[in-house]
């Protein structure tokens, strides 16, 4: 006779770093019947999400918004503003690091990939390194991972452009913050960012499904003359909707009815400010909790924790995914399996998102329990941990 499933009861726990739980108005507003893209309704929806867009990425900028994964949105970012043969500087700070990269060489876009451990975020004085060898100015584009949702590490976007300014450098910045945007504060404008990348599926507490370029006056200038062909993810037809409210071609009507709910909690209800201690909050208990246990967090380096999320080593010799499976099988919680080269060695705890005191208290819980059931060697008391830091709030 085969092993029966576990019967579990009550709510499943989603605790990967993405996607996220989605909040119960954002699907009731998903929900909402689909109305004539074309029609007044619409463009007024259309206006309302990108406005609030904006406050998100903290731009005055224009800020694109496409029916596509975070996937399209890093090709949207290459292709409107480089040409064949283009040379960028990539760091390998992790897994999505590397499949952006493969993505641009598939493009024919020549990419100098820094090497990297996967626990250190980009260091600026590489980036300058990098920049003050090119003096002819080939090297088109800095691209880089804010926050690598493979391994927990946020890199200092405001040293890296400092860096690219110290050179009087003209490359283009571009960052992905997937897993860090409405989670981490980010400030494209302020920062200097000349193509950021997004989607809907962490912070935005939306299901997969949009991508999102927030877009410098710098980049839109070289869009002008960049020679990738283009068609879907051209910027200049999308480009209007910020002032239209319409898409040049039929957009994800009900996610966008979600995305206003989910700005309107964000912004309008908690603040962003508050949303962004929250996250902080959450991510030191997290780490509180995983260092009483006496393992390690995969970050090696503090000012560069993350607070969307938290990977953890485990002892040589055990399977990070053994654990994930047992606490799946045993508690009905899911959390992040390890990537590429971290594969079996880490799992990560998610806290971003739709996500409160009493849900990490839960998600912990689950992983001190599975850690127990794996035979993985810790110590008591992480759960404790967490709970005295949390409680002295």
């Amino acid at each position: 006779m085969k092993n029966q499933p576990t019967p579990h009861t009550g709510r499943h726990f989603l605790q990967i770093p993405g996607p996220t739980n989605v909040p119960d108005r954002v699907l009731h507003a998903i929900a909402f019947p689909t109305i004539d893209h074309r029609g007044p309704e619409f463009g007024d929806l259309g206006k309302e999400v990108v406005a609030g867009m904006k406050k998100v990425f903290q731009t005055q900028g224009t800020v694109v918004i496409y029916p596509s994964s975070g996937t399209g949105a890093w090709e949207a970012a290459l292709v409107n503003t480089l040409s064949p043969g283009d040379k960028v500087v990539m760091f390998e700070t992790g897994q999505f690091a590397t499949l952006w990269r493969q993505m641009a060489t598939k493009l024919g876009i020549e990419i100098d990939f820094v090497p990297g451990d996967w626990r250190h975020g980009v260091d600026p004085a590489q980036v300058a390194e990098k920049l003050a060898a090119d003096p002819e100015h080939r090297i088109k584009a800095v691209c880089v991972v804010h926050n690598e949702t493979s391994t927990g590490v946020t890199t200092r976007i405001p040293e890296v452009r400092a860096a690219i300014d110290q050179e009087k450098h003209p490359a283009l910045l571009m960052v992905d913050t997937i897993s860090s945007l409405a989670s981490i504060d980010y400030r494209h404008d302020e920062w200097g960012v000349d193509v950021t990348v997004a989607g809907s599926q962490k912070g935005l507490m939306l299901p997969p499904g949009l991508g999102f370029n927030a877009v410098s006056d710098k980049a839109l200038a070289a869009s002008k003359t960049a020679k990738f062909t283009r068609s879907y993810w051209d910027w200049a037809a999308m480009g209007e909707s910020g002032q239209t409210g319409f898409f040049p071609y039929t957009p994800a009507t009900n996610l966008l009815y979600g995305l206003r709910e989910a700005l309107k909690m964000l912004i309008e209800e908690e603040g962003l400010p508050a949303v962004f201690k929250r996250h902080d909050r959450h991510a030191e208990a997290t780490r509180r909790a995983v260092n009483a246990w006496g393992l390690e967090v995969l970050c090696a380096e503090p000012t560069e924790y993350s607070s969307s999320l938290t990977a953890v080593l485990v002892p040589n010799g055990f399977d990070a995914d053994r654990v994930r499976e047992i606490i799946l099988d045993g508690f009905d919680m899911s959390i992040g399996t390890g990537l590429g080269k971290m594969k079996g060695k880490i799992f990560r705890i998610g806290h971003l998102g739709h996500f409160n005191d009493l849900m990490l208290c839960g998600t912990l819980c689950g992983v001190e329990m599975g850690l127990h059931r794996a035979g993985i060697p810790h110590r008591a008391g992480g759960v404790a941990a967490a709970l005295e830091y949390l409680g002295a709030i």
